[in-house]
């Protein structure tokens, strides 16, 4: 299969692309590494790397940011920076990758805890989580060519020590079973669903 796999550099990117390398065609992308660079929150950029890269099998995204700060000082533009970024970013993935992927291919995109388990200044990591989830839902009843879609939910994971004291009571995730549930959207047949991680 030839797998791209977008946020290849990150925390949960670089062990899922470990699991998958040696085995299929990867192709690593981010905002400054890998195979080819892109910038999620311009669709022409996302355009001209799909167009660089044709054809391909399954999509994985493991990128976007959001905006962590108390909602207090949070500021229309804080909002909007995460929703273009982490949601819209993802979203884009999808509408413009749908005109390159194989028939019977998959997108695999990254939501989190945040939707539904809220912690103190994560309202706009909450919200963005939440659209992803609702986005990949309803996409799944109309992607076309057999195309599935799956969005991973995970908790904060154990190679993120610095995010721990964000989430007071939370158990770490541990990292083998959040890469668990990629090759479960990727390799299985699920489509239309959010993959809980926590």
């Amino acid at each position: 299969m030839k797998i791209i796999i977008i946020g290849a550099s990150g925390t949960i990117g670089k062990k899922v692309t470990e699991a998958f390398q040696g085995k299929h065609d990867i192709i690593t992308a981010g905002s400054k590494s890998g195979d080819f660079q892109l910038d999620i929150t311009a669709p022409e950029s996302i355009e001209r790397f799909y167009e660089k890269v044709g054809g391909f099998d399954a999509l994985v995204s493991t990128t976007g940011s959001g905006h962590f700060g108390p909602l207090t000082s949070t500021t229309p533009a804080d909002f909007k920076k995460g929703i273009e970024s982490k949601l819209l970013g993802q979203v884009n993935l999808v509408l413009i990758g749908q005109h390159f992927i194989n028939a019977k291919g998959s997108f695999t995109l990254t939501s989190g805890i945040l939707s539904e388990d809220p912690v103190i200044n994560g309202a706009n990591l909450g919200t963005i989580n939440g659209g992803l989830n609702a986005f990949v839902l309803a996409a799944s009843i109309e992607l076309e060519k057999g195309v599935r879609i799956n969005a991973i939910s995970p908790g904060v994971v154990e190679d993120s020590p610095g995010y721990f004291e964000y989430f007071p009571g939370h158990e770490p995730v541990a990292m083998d079973k959040v890469v668990n549930a990629y090759v479960k959207s990727v390799f299985g047949a699920i489509t239309g669903q959010v993959i809980k991680v926590f």
